[in-house]
């Protein structure tokens, strides 16, 4: 089954919401505050693997990707989807 991805903005114009039509992580929530951290999981080591993610959140069934604030989400959008549709 594919993952289907909804991308939702948040109040903090440098975080996205990224919705799941699957589970993420089985219970609770992780915060990946950078490569190293992220080696757990791999959607995490995907994201971070793009140029400008600054931390990753995973919660039941979304992932939130918070970016530097010298990038810009139009560089990003396209390659921070694919890497977690390509992770599930």
């Amino acid at each position: 089954m594919a993952v289907e991805v909804t991308v939702s903005t948040t109040p903090n114009e440098h975080a996205m919401k990224y919705t799941l039509n699957c589970n993420a992580i089985e219970s609770g929530y992780k915060t990946y505050k950078n490569p190293g951290e992220a080696e757990s999981s791999a959607v995490a080591k995907a994201l971070f693997a793009i140029e400008g993610v600054e931390q990753v959140f995973l919660m039941a069934d979304f992932v939130t990707v918070n970016k530097k604030a010298d990038a810009k989400w139009s560089n990003m959008e396209t390659a921070v989807l694919e890497a977690i549709q390509a992770s599930f």
